[in-house]
């Protein structure tokens, strides 16, 4: 198993976004050594791709996992729990998001994703993001995104999910 340090997880994340190939930190072919949190996003990134919420619930996702959304936009925050994620996943389910690894690389608990994710209804949103998992048993505490370009993430949320208008938008407290 190989053990990749800070400095290694900071290298490969410049590496990858300078185009290059890590290949024992990245694609299908992968060394059968890397290390099972990476295993564990990766196999997460194919669940999300096939649209398998029943695996990301059950095999995926800690039950208190916290999913935090950078930005000032309806979808920003941190959701709490699997049905929040799930949520917040169906959402953008709506815009037809999608996700191509472009790096992993794991330091202890923590894998730090470098991937490509675009929007395909409507198209408009095709950004670079970097994702902090943080892993407990097996299975994703927690997810940090960081998007490349957080004003294009904040204004393409805002054309695609806007709120709904007052009073509509407030919760009735009863």
């Amino acid at each position: 198993m190989t053990h990749v340090t800070r400095a290694g997880v900071l290298r490969a994340a410049g590496a990858a976004a300078a185009g290059l190939t890590l290949a024992s930190l990245s694609g299908p072919a992968a060394a059968s050594g890397e290390h099972p949190n990476v295993r564990l996003v990766r196999d997460y990134y194919a669940a999300y791709a096939a649209g398998d919420l029943a695996a990301l619930r059950e095999r995926f996702f800690a039950p208190a996992i916290e999913w935090t959304i950078p930005g000032h936009h309806p979808l920003a925050g941190t959701k709490r729990g699997v049905d929040e994620v799930l949520a917040f996943f169906a959402q953008l389910g709506r815009a037809g998001f999608r996700a191509e690894p472009i790096a992993l690389a794991a330091d202890g608990d923590w894998v730090i994703d470098l991937h490509r994710g675009w929007s395909t209804r409507p198209k408009g949103l095709d950004l670079t993001w970097a994702l902090a998992f943080r892993i407990r048993g097996g299975r994703i505490a927690a997810a940090i995104n960081f998007p490349g370009d957080q004003h294009a993430a904040d204004a393409f949320f805002w054309r695609v999910y806007p709120l709904a208008p007052i009073p509509d938008r407030l919760k009735d407290p009863s």
